[in-house]
C-alpha cells in the first residue's frame, strides 16, 4: 500500500541525516521549521539517525550515519501515510528515502544546506564536478529544491540544477538580543567567531590576523587542540548553547566569519540580533546576509573588514533583521510542499523536466 494524500492532508515527513544531538545550522533550521509547521496544523515526523543503529561519520564523529536498508526506510514512509515528504540531506537516509520515492512514484521536495563538494575537497582529491554531478542528480528529481540564498541559487543554476527556490532563515530574537551589561572578562575589543572548529571553517584566516584585544573562538571540533597549540594568544571557550552562547555574542565587539564555504551562516543572524557588527569575506552567505542588512563589512582583506566592523559600533537588530524570520522561512517551505501522490499530468511534466535537465548537463560533468 502506498501513502495516500487524502488520508492525512497535513501529515509531513522530513528525512534528515542531521539531527539532535548535533549542533549545527541544519539541525537548528529543521528544529525551528518543525515548530512552525506544527503551529500551522501539520503533523510532523522527523526520520533521522536517532531512529536506527548508527556509526560515526569519518572526520565528523559527532555526526551519526544511520545503519539501515532501503526497504526499511520505504516501509517507514508507507507506515506513516504522509501527505508530504521533504528530504533535507543527501546522506544515507536521504538517498534511501529518495530511492523509495522514485521507485513508488511519490513526489517529494528537497533542500540544499551544505556545500559538500567543497568540504570533501578539503580532505580528499575528489573533483568538484563529480560531487556536483551527484548532487544535481539527487535534487533535480525533486519537485522543488530549497536553497538558502540567491547567490547559492545562481551558482547551482550555472551547474545545471533545476526547480530551485530561495529559502530564507530566521533567528530567535528572544534568546539572541543586545545585553550591554555582559562582561566576558577578556581584553577588549573582542573579536568573536562561533562555529565548528574544522578545516572548512577557515579559522586560521581569522586567528592569524593582527588585531587588537582578544580573538575568541566558541565551538568544538577536530582542529581544536591543534589551533590551541598554534595560537596560544587566542581564547577558546569550547561549545556553548542557549543563554551562554547569547552572552558570548552580546559581550563581543565584532563577529568575524572567516568561512568561504557556508551556504548561509545562521551565526551571522545571531550576532546581528545581539547588536554585533559582522566582518567576513564577500562570498555567498555573508554577501546575502550582510549585503541585505548592511550590518557589517565584507572584504577580501579580513583584517580590514574586522577593523571596519569595529569602527561601525553596535548595530540595531530591529532595523537590520527585517528580512529574516522563522515565520517567513515556514511560509516559503509551505508554499513548495507537494502532495506525495502525483496526477498523470504531474508525472508527464516531471519526466519532461528531467529530460531537459539531462540534455543541459555541463560537458565537464559527463
Amino acid at each position: 500500500m502506498r501513502p495516500e494524500a487524502s488520508d492525512q492532508p497535513k501529515r509531513l515527513i522530513i528525512v534528515s541525516d542531521a539531527w539532535h544531538p548535533q549542533v549545527n545550522g541544519v539541525v537548528r533550521t529543521l528544529t525551528k521549521l518543525r515548530e512552525q509547521m506544527e503551529a500551522r496544523g501539520f503533523e510532523v515526523t522527523i526520520i533521522s539517525p536517532a531512529d536506527y543503529r548508527s556509526a560515526p561519520c569519518p572526520t565528523y564523529p559527532e555526526i551519526r550515519l544511520a545503519l539501515t536498508l532501503p526497504h526499511a526506510v520505504k516501509a517507514r514512509i508507507e507506515a506513516l501515510q504522509p501527505a508530504f515528504v521533504h528530504i533535507a540531506t543527501e546522506g544515507p537516509l536521504g538517498i534511501m528515502a529518495r530511492r523509495a520515492c522514485l521507485k513508488n512514484n511519490w513526489r517529494f521536495t528537497t533542500s540544499f544546506h551544505t556545500r559538500f563538494p567543497e568540504y570533501m575537497r578539503e580532505r580528499l582529491p575528489v573533483p568538484l564536478a563529480w560531487s556536483y554531478a551527484f548532487l544535481r542528480r539527487f535534487h533535480n528529481a525533486a519537485e522543488s529544491c530549497l536553497v538558502p540564498t540567491q547567490s547559492i541559487n545562481d551558482e547551482l543554476v550555472d551547474r545545471g540544477f533545476t526547480t530551485l527556490k530561495v529559502w530564507t532563515r530566521g533567528v530567535d530574537r528572544k534568546l539572541f538580543r543586545p545585553q550591554p551589561q555582559v562582561d566576558l572578562e577578556l581584553p577588549r575589543p573582542i573579536f568573536l567567531c562561533v562555529g565548528r572548529v574544522a578545516p572548512e571553517k577557515n579559522l586560521e584566516a581569522f586567528l592569524s590576523l593582527d588585531l587588537p584585544g582578544t580573538k575568541l573562538i566558541v565551538g568544538d571540533g577536530p582542529d581544536l587542540a591543534e589551533l590551541k597549540r598554534k595560537y596560544p594568544g587566542a581564547a577558546f571557550a569550547g561549545k556553548k548553547e542557549g543563554e551562554a552562547l547569547a552572552r558570548c555574542y552580546a559581550g563581543s565587539d565584532v563577529f568575524v566569519f572567516p568561512s568561504r564555504t557556508d551556504t548561509f551562516g545562521l551565526v551571522l543572524l545571531e550576532a546581528i540580533a545581539c547588536g554585533v557588527p559582522v566582518a567576513g569575506y564577500p562570498v555567498p552567505g555573508p554577501k546575502d546576509v550582510i549585503g541585505v542588512s548592511c550590518a557589517g563589512v565584507l572584504s577580501e582583506d579580513l583584517r580590514e573588514a574586522a577593523l571596519g566592523a569595529l569602527a561601525m559600533g553596535s548595530v540595531d537588530p530591529d532595523a537590520k533583521l527585517k528580512s529574516f524570520s522563522w515565520e517567513a522561512c515556514a511560509d516559503i517551505f509551505e508554499s513548495v510542499l507537494t502532495t506525495i501522490v502525483p496526477s498523470r499530468e504531474a508525472v508527464a511534466v516531471k519526466r519532461s523536466r528531467i529530460k531537459r535537465a539531462m540534455s543541459a548537463r555541463q560537458p565537464s560533468d559527463i
